[in-house]
């Protein structure tokens, strides 16, 4: 989805997907809007979340806006019998969260990009305009008080996948709540599969195999666990995060979910155009269901796809957040090419595709953010967050101010970041670049731009204000180790008796971003 005259038009098509989810609507779950008055939160601003359900055919009926002199995401273009009126959502509104995830911080495209690859049912937290524009005049945090809004004790669902033991099977039990129809508890048995898998004994069952539990009889899900061969995906929560969305009537989905325990996640990759292009050529298939599929198949030896991750193989998913099962051989390619000096490639393995579709999820809601990278490097240190340091370790932070001219294929640096925690860092420098001449190294985590605190911007945000910046930039960053000692112990992070690197020649080999025209 590309965003123009500043205006994202939020899910034309439904995703096949995720069509096979249905809900019970007697459970409460399709409510049109909670407001302040029902959830009782400990602020005084009127935050709403408002639950959509489409039906095939339908969109959500609304438009998701970035309008200049306005801070925040704004709901606009309401249709006046849409399912987003319907469901409680106003013009003006700011959106906060989208499924339990704060995306206030984030850029306008990745924001749509969460809405559009939900499928039928979406939970958005919003704001009143007026409300929004006066909490952040105070400086108010906007991201604390929804997290407030959820209560004490809330824990997000978890997604575990259990692989069958060859001694213990499954090694799950699940029991029906007494006195609670359509309710039933976990009970995993001591050092067995679901066990090792995260499921936690008493835990609640939510969903199973693409199945809302609710749904089910005690004797159906029996049957469903027996003739699972070889494995089976669960939705759980703990009892007292349960309780929290019945409060909020509140419907618990898979895409709210923790994922950690999933076999298979799509990788978003990010490459950088070489002197001979990407190295990798791309094929176009029809799958057994009919469905188009777009394959990377061979990728060249020290290619900027080789270095980027990218496995042969593998299908391709979305150019630029784009999704491109809808999409032809043709336009693939074009919106690669469109992408200029760097693309994000979002690519899995076939067999990952299958397994999502039989679940009835989009696998694009479980995405990891892949800094680049060569194979034999692999991508588990990059992706699981840092331990921090001991605070009675002392360590020398290596802390630098890079001063960089803008060459004539741009910085010669790519940025990155782990999906849903903050911080950017540089991912991959290019050898012989402005990046590398002025002293970025890969892992270094970026503390400013141009002066000016990044630390808690999105990676797209960061981004844009390089893009800004013109042919200079000024880049304050720290390496990885360093960045978490100075954190753990309380210290500040500033450019001050720091040695400025030299500036560079204009004659940079590659680029993060295409050179501008000026």
């Amino acid at each position: 989805m590309r965003p123009r005259d500043n205006t994202v038009a939020v899910l034309e098509e439904s995703m096949e997907l995720t069509k096979r989810f249905s809900f019970n609507p007697k459970l409460g779950i399709d409510n049109p809007a909670m407001t302040a008055d029902d959830t009782e939160p400990a602020s005084d601003l009127s935050l709403r979340v408002c639950v959509l359900k489409r039906e095939n055919g339908e969109t959500f009926g609304f438009q998701l806006k970035v309008e200049k002199g306005k801070q925040g995401h704004i709901i606009r273009q309401l249709e006046s019998q849409g399912v987003g009126k319907r469901s409680g959502l106003k013009d003006g509104d700011r959106l906060l969260e989208v499924n339990e995830m704060f995306v206030d911080n984030l850029g306008h495209k990745e924001v749509a990009r969460k809405i559009q690859v939900n499928g039928s049912h979406v939970c958005l937290m919003v704001l009143d305009g007026q409300v929004y524009d006066q909490a952040v005049s105070k400086g108010r945090d906007l991201k604390e008080l929804a997290i407030v809004n959820r209560g004490e004790g809330w824990r997000p669902p978890r997604l575990c996948h259990i692989t069958r033991g060859a001694a213990s099977g499954l090694g799950l039990n699940i029991l029906p709540i007494e006195g609670e129809k359509g309710k039933f508890m976990m009970s995993p048995v001591k050092g067995g599969a679901a066990e090792k898998a995260g499921v936690k004994k008493d835990e609640r069952l939510v969903w199973i195999n693409g199945a809302m539990a609710s749904e089910l009889t005690h004797s159906a899900i029996s049957k469903m666990v027996k003739k699972s061969k070889d494995h089976v995906t669960v939705l759980v929560i703990d009892s007292e995060s349960e309780k929290s969305y019945a409060r909020r009537k509140m419907p618990i989905l898979p895409a709210m979910a923790d994922a950690e325990s999933m076999p298979y996640r799509p990788r978003r990759l990010h490459l950088v155009l070489g002197p001979e292009g990407y190295g990798i050529l791309l094929k176009q298939e029809i799958n057994k269901a009919g469905y188009t599929a777009h394959r990377l198949g061979e990728v060249d030896k020290g290619s900027p796809a080789e270095l980027g991750g990218v496995k042969e193989g593998e299908l391709l998913l979305e150019v630029n957040g784009e999704p491109t099962d809808s999409l032809s051989h043709e336009d693939v390619v074009s919106k690669i090419k469109q992408s200029g000096h760097q693309v994000t490639l979002t690519t899995m393995p076939p067999q990952g595709k299958e397994f999502y579709t039989k679940l009835g999820l989009s696998p694009l809601l479980f995405c990891l953010d892949v800094p680049s990278h060569r194979p034999e490097e692999k991508t588990e240190s990059p992706l699981t967050p840092p331990v921090e340091p001991q605070k009675d370790v002392q360590i020398n932070p290596d802390i630098r101010l890079c001063e960089l001219q803008r060459g004539s294929l741009g910085f010669g640096f790519n940025l990155g970041c782990i999906q849903q925690k903050p911080g950017t860092f540089i991912s991959q420098v290019t050898a012989g670049g402005p990046g590398g001449s002025s002293g970025l190294l890969q892992g270094d985590v970026v503390v400013e731009v141009n002066g000016q605190n990044v630390e808690n911007e999105s990676v797209e945000d960061v981004i844009l204000q390089v893009k800004r910046e013109g042919r200079s930039l000024s880049l304050l960053v720290v390496d990885r180790r360093g960045y978490e000692w100075l954190k753990t112990n309380g210290k500040p992070i500033t450019a001050k008796n720091v040695a400025t690197t030299p500036v560079v020649e204009k004659n940079a080999f590659s680029a993060a971003e295409p050179p501008t025209d000026d």
